[in-house]
């Protein structure tokens, strides 16, 4: 009848130390980021078949986002998680979406079974960036980029989110190309480098 610390703490702890050095890393990126785009910013990673967010950078006046710190969402409906989908092998995500039980359905949208999020991710891959439009939260789209370690692959993205009535598709363009630099740099502030083409 006594109680003790289980591996779940040490998930959760062990999870917190790989992150930190690079949310520390990254929180002036997206300050930065925010502050050239007035829309509020994230970072995020893989964990399985979702993303985890563990940095926000709330832009002045914004409303909250559902991308708060320690929130997981789908990988597949997000910007964020499509990002970084894309960049790895087509093995690697045939076994996090084996069929089509695998597929959160938020709102009625986005890919539903393997091939439709392989097509998807072609798109991504030939961009250069992802994007989402109501697939998370209906009237919000994001972009993102991923960040890439020492190896090439795909450790964490960065993202802005934005009310989709604000951005036409002129910005919209903008945001990727400048969130596409975010993710370049701060690829390079843990020493890490672009993907082999």
């Amino acid at each position: 009848r006594r109680y003790g610390l289980g591996v779940s703490a040490f998930e959760i702890g062990s999870a917190y130390s790989r992150q930190e050095p690079l949310a520390r890393l990254a929180r002036p990126v997206l300050a930065r980021l925010v502050d050239a785009v007035g829309h509020s910013a994230h970072l995020a990673v893989l964990h399985g078949r979702e993303v985890l967010y563990v940095v926000e950078q709330r832009a002045p006046g914004r409303p909250p986002l559902v991308t708060d710190v320690g929130v997981r969402l789908p990988a597949q409906l997000t910007a964020s998680g499509r990002a970084l989908l894309a960049d790895l092998p087509g093995p690697h995500v045939r076994a996090l979406f084996p069929d089509a039980s695998a597929f959160v359905d938020r709102h009625g949208t986005g890919p539903r079974r393997l091939a439709d999020l392989r097509r998807l991710l072609l798109s991504v891959r030939r961009d250069g960036h992802a994007s989402e439009d109501g697939e998370v939260t209906p009237g919000f789209a994001s972009v993102a980029a991923a960040v890439h370690d020492h190896a090439g692959r795909p450790t964490a993205s960065v993202a802005v989110t934005f009310p989709t009535d604000e951005v036409d598709a002129g910005t919209r363009d903008d945001l990727a190309r400048r969130v596409t630099r975010a993710a370049a740099e701060l690829t390079r502030r843990i020493n890490g480098r672009a993907p082999a083409a």
